[in-house]
C-alpha cells in the first residue's frame, strides 16, 4: 500500500507515466515488454551499494536484470550508511506472522501455519543500474563510487 499512497501520489504530482500493480503481477508486465525502467527508493544503502528497501524490491531487480531494464534507486544521501559495509550486514525486520495469516482479524490460513513476513529485503549492488542522490548519480554502483561521493561532502 505504500506505493499506492506515496509513490503513485508523487509520480502523479510530477506528471510522470506510472503503473500501480499487485506485487505478483510484475513478471507478466516485464515479459510483455511493458516496463521501460524500475524506479525505487531506499531505506538504507550500504557502503558497497547494496540497497535495503521494502520487501519485494529484490525480485523486481532480478526481473529488471533478466529483461535488460534499468533498475534505478532514488534516495537522499542521508540514506547511505557507510558504517554498514554490505547488504549482509543489514538487519532485516521481521513483521508479525498474523499480518499474513489474518485479514481484518479473520484467520485465513490453517491453524499452526508458520508465516515468513520480512519488512525489507536487500538488493545487491550488481543489480542496480544507478543510484541517484542529492550528491550525484552513481553508475556503475561500486563501493569506490560510494566512498568518493561520501568524501565529496
Amino acid at each position: 500500500l505504500q506505493g499506492a499512497r506515496l509513490t503513485a501520489w508523487e509520480a502523479a504530482r510530477q506528471r510522470m507515466a506510472y503503473t500501480l500493480l499487485a506485487d505478483g503481477a510484475a513478471g507478466s508486465l516485464f515479459a510483455a515488454g511493458e516496463v521501460d525502467a524500475v524506479v525505487v527508493g531506499a531505506d538504507r544503502i550500504a557502503a558497497d551499494g547494496s540497497v535495503a528497501n521494502k520487501v519485494g524490491t529484490y525480485p523486481l531487480a532480478v526481473l529488471a536484470r533478466y529483461h535488460h531494464v534499468p533498475f534505478l534507486v532514488v534516495a537522499p544521501w542521508t540514506t547511505v550508511d557507510v558504517g554498514t559495509p554490505d547488504g549482509a550486514s543489514v538487519e532485516v525486520e521481521q513483521r508479525a506472522g498474523r499480518e499474513v495469516t489474518e485479514i481484518g482479524g479473520a484467520v485465513v490460513a490453517p491453524l499452526g501455519t508458520q508465516a515468513y513476513n520480512p519488512a525489507f529485503d536487500v538488493t545487491p549492488a550488481e543489480l542496480v543500474t544507478a543510484i541517484v542522490t542529492d550528491r550525484g548519480v552513481l553508475s556503475p554502483v561500486t563501493a569506490e563510487g560510494i566512498a568518493a561521493l561520501e568524501g565529496g561532502a
